[in-house]
């Protein structure tokens, strides 16, 4: 490049355009082209200067320092290096290093004080220019002034803390804060309280290229309806959007604008403008670009904002991170005991499992007010126990009594071997036989066959005094399905294959019309062949529900029959939604801490857990909220290397007014056991009623036993035809109280469960206590040693009747409050349900106790 066309270049790209030309051709006649590789660094700061360098082409960066920061500034061609140290006389206040190969024209430091000398020009032009700059300094800094003074009350310094812990929903959060980091779009961030939402915006923008650049948080509750505060007025106050320049705006809790604002920022939002706030008679301004970036806040979904945000992140509450619940804990605690100089305590185990359980409404705020008031409580202690966490209990944990943890030998027993498998190999796989053996070979009847009346006189009294106490027990110890699992390892050994995996989507919508068809059966079965008095009848019962449960235990995996088709493990499960014992686990333990799920699918043990096949019905213990589907075997509970599974006393029947879904078959199921103790009742109903139909003929008899068990069924459905129309008659304001929509029937129907219940008690005391007294002398008899000096207990009649009436009024009252827990309506609006409910109690009172 020539003198002349070089000087030209100068005067017209770099800053030394300012002096004179035969100054400029001076100084060109003195540069010498240097080439610089990428990557290379060309000058160093602090460091005494050599050369002046002016970039001709290329890409390079200048770096200096400022508070122990180096803070970066591109370099573009005409860029002159070195210039301000020279004159002054100074070490090199800046790094260049090379981005592209660069093109520089250089000039020595000695050349450079020679041309100095020669052309005072120079030192002129530079003071000129140091003046302009120092003016132009002073406005900057003026403005910088009053930009702080404006943004002070609203900055956010810097961000608090990052994202704890390494859970999933952790790392997703991560992730989401990275991308968004990385452009300028506006975000959406959206949770519930006391989630630090606003931290989060923060580590956004300090995690941007924005962050030497100011960001402050706005509560959009105080803006004012006309957004003068953000957008400025005409002729007055810039606004904040204006002072922020391109720093980050936190609008918090958006939910909360006012509604005449919601517009402006959404039109923020897509355009990047907004408008200054003109008075009446003021001529608005066109809109003005806003260089800020915005991260809106909310607690809520906003429609209006999820359509013109891109980045939009849902923050998770804390009771789905509960994997997290530990690190943040931990995190608290180091915090806090490093402010107060005491030293770190450990949490136990016990106390993290409490923790999980609760589900933190408060979210991280509550827990560290949590963790704050437990290390007061403790008081310099070195461990930190879950007496000192003061969480308030869930509204599923509420008047629940763990027992394995208030009766730790309860724990300890049902944890070994006895509990249920050598109870249930080493005795009731050899009892059953010899049971089944007896009503073949031994006497017909109740009076000289004990094995007889241990299944009528004792068993079903037993069972149903039972089942509002511990609900489904008796199918931990069921002799059926332990025949199904011997002939289910057997015949692997014997044929090695793969059992087939269960049909559950066809099991769950036909399983229980099955089970109850084959109760209807078995009713049927009982009245019209006199089974409660025939022995080898009653085997074949027994024999028949054992032949179900061995031959799908043959073809599916665990216990299918036990779970779908049994009809004594229907009834059961019915019935154990009224009991005061349930089995459960703390989901948040089961969420946070296991990985391998064990007390559901099997495995090796480790830990406290034991190696266990799963449970033998295919329900984890966390996500059970119905008793009807738990045999009580404790293999969760062997299984749980947590202590998460818990045995909880409660409230009888919750569940049917908290988190129950009801199902038709059990509904249908349940009005057949009412319908069945009219069936037993059947020869007093025959003459009650003065039917005067022959019994012992069969067809007549088959027709009245059905009309026994579907009759009595049509009273609940015409009480619920009253609740319709009450409804009904409300819409039209015939009735003068307020009327709610009343609930599906097949909803309301579990109301009557109770009665049910009470109604088959009622009627197996009778053979219970005047016939289950008598074992002794009738174990002799079923051996041909009958002995009338034997001792019998029989109870008197009184009695009988007192007990069978107690226990239908009592169950009459249960049924009365759990239709009110279950409806939550009016007890107005339920007055024909309660009425269908007396209703019931009287007939079943008059074919009970009346005859």
């Amino acid at each position: 490049m020539s003198t002349a066309i070089l000087a030209n270049w100068l005067a017209a790209s770099t800053e030394l355009g300012m002096l004179p030309h035969d100054v400029l051709e001076s100084i060109a006649s003195e540069l010498v082209e240097l080439s610089v590789p990428a990557g290379c660094r060309v000058t160093l700061e602090d460091t005494p200067v050599t050369q002046l360098y002016i970039l001709v082409a290329g890409q390079a960066e200048r770096y200096r320092r400022q508070k122990a920061e180096l803070w970066a500034t591109g370099l573009l061609p005409g860029a002159v290096v070195n210039l301000s140290a020279l004159q002054r006389g100074q070490l090199a206040d800046s790094r260049i290093v090379t981005i592209t190969e660069c093109q520089f024209q250089t000039i020595s430091a000695d050349r450079w004080q020679a041309l100095v000398s020669r052309y005072p020009q120079i030192t002129a032009a530079y003071a000129e220019r140091l003046a302009a700059k120092l003016e132009q300094l002073e406005g900057e800094m003026a403005f910088e002034q009053d930009r702080q003074a404006a943004l002070r009350t609203y900055l956010v310094p810097q961000a608090k803390r990052g994202i704890i812990g390494s859970s999933r929903y952790a790392v997703k959060l991560r992730q989401q804060i990275r991308t968004a980091a990385s452009d300028d779009l506006p975000v959406l961030i959206s949770g519930e309280p006391g989630l630090e939402k606003d931290n989060i915006a923060a580590l956004m923008h300090f995690g941007s290229n924005r962050r030497h650049q100011p960001m402050i948080r706005l509560k959009s509750a105080l803006i004012t309806t006309n957004g003068a505060e953000l957008f400025g007025r005409v002729g007055g106050k810039p606004g904040l959007l204006e002072w922020l320049g391109e720093g980050t705006l936190i609008l918090n809790d958006v939910q909360e604008l006012p509604p005449e604002l919601m517009p402006q920022i959404e039109q923020l939002l897509i355009t990047g403008n907004y408008i200054p706030i003109a008075r009446e008679g003021q001529i608005p301004l066109p809109p003005r670009p806003s260089n800020a970036r915005l991260i809106l806040i909310s607690e809520s979904t906003q429609p209006t904002f999820n359509k013109v945000v891109k980045h939009q992140i849902k923050v998770p509450g804390l009771r789905v991170r509960k994997a997290d619940l530990e690190a943040q804990v931990n995190y608290y605690i180091n915090i806090i005991c490093r402010q107060t100089k005491v030293a770190k305590p450990q949490v136990t185990p016990e106390a993290i499992r409490r923790l999980q359980a609760y589900d933190f409404p408060g979210n991280l705020k509550e827990l560290q007010g949590m963790v704050d008031r437990a290390l007061v409580q403790a008081q310099g202690s070195k461990l930190l126990t879950a007496e000192v966490f003061w969480a308030q209990a869930p509204k599923k944990q509420l008047f629940r009594l763990n027992l394995l943890n208030a009766y730790p030998w309860l724990r300890r027993f049902l944890n070994t071997d006895w509990y249920p498998d050598r109870i249930n190999y080493g005795f009731t796989a050899w009892v059953f036989p010899i049971v089944v053996l007896i009503l073949f070979l031994a006497p017909q009847d109740r009076q000289h066959n004990f094995a007889l009346n241990l299944f009528w006189a004792w068993w079903w009294p037993l069972i149903l005094l039972l089942f509002p106490i511990i609900g489904r027990l008796w199918c931990a110890f069921c002799p059926f399905m332990i025949y199904g699992e011997i002939a289910q390892k057997l015949s692997l050994k014997l044929f090695p294959r793969t059992l087939q995996k269960w049909p559950r989507a066809t099991a769950e919508k036909w399983g229980g019309w099955f089970l109850f068809g084959l109760f209807v059966l078995i009713f049927l079965w009982e009245e019209l062949w006199h089974l409660e008095n025939t022995a080898y009848l009653s085997s074949y019962l027994l024999l028949l529900i054992t032949a179900g449960a061995v031959i799908f235990s043959l073809i599916f995996e665990r216990r299918f029959w036990c779970r779908y088709l049994c009809p004594i493990g229907g009834m059961n499960g019915l019935f154990a939604k009224l009991s005061i014992v349930e089995l459960r686990a703390q989901q948040g333990t089961c969420a946070a801490e296991c990985t391998t799920y064990h007390c559901y699918k099997g495995g090796v043990g480790f830990g406290e857990g034991q190696t266990t096949n799963g449970c033998p019905i295919y329900s984890h213990p966390a996500q059970l909220t119905d008793n009807k589907d738990c045999v009580l075997c404790m293999t969760c509970l062997k299984a749980c290397p947590h202590r998460s599974v818990e045995l909880n006393l409660r409230p009888p029947g919750i569940e049917l007014w908290t988190t129950h879904i009801p199902h038709g078959y059990e509904v249908a199921l349940l009005f057949l056991l009412l319908g069945g103790v009219y069936l037993h009742r059947l020869p007093e109903l025959n003459s009650l009623l003065n039917l005067q139909i022959d019994l012992t003929q069969f067809l007549p008899h088959l027709g009245l036993s059905i009309a026994a068990i579907v009759i009595p069924t049509i009273i609940p459905f015409l009480g619920y035809g009253a609740i319709q129309g009450i409804y009904q008659l409300g819409k039209v304001k015939y009735v003068p109280f307020k009327v709610s929509k009343p609930l599906p029937f097949i909803t309301l129907a579990y109301g009557y469960l109770p009665l049910v219940l009470g109604a088959n008690l009622a009627h197996y005391f009778k053979l219970g206590l005047e016939e289950g007294g008598q074992i002794i002398p009738i174990a002799f008899a079923t051996f041909g040693q009958i002995n009338d000096n034997l001792p019998s207990f029989i109870a008197h009649p009184a009695v009988i009747t007192f007990l069978q009436g107690t226990t239908l009024i009592l169950a009459l009252l249960v049924t009365l409050f759990l239709t009110q827990k279950i409806a939550k309506r009016s007890i107005q609006s339920l007055i024909p349900q309660h009425l269908a409910s007396i209703c019931l109690v009287v007939t079943l009172w008059i074919s009970i106790i009346g005859n």
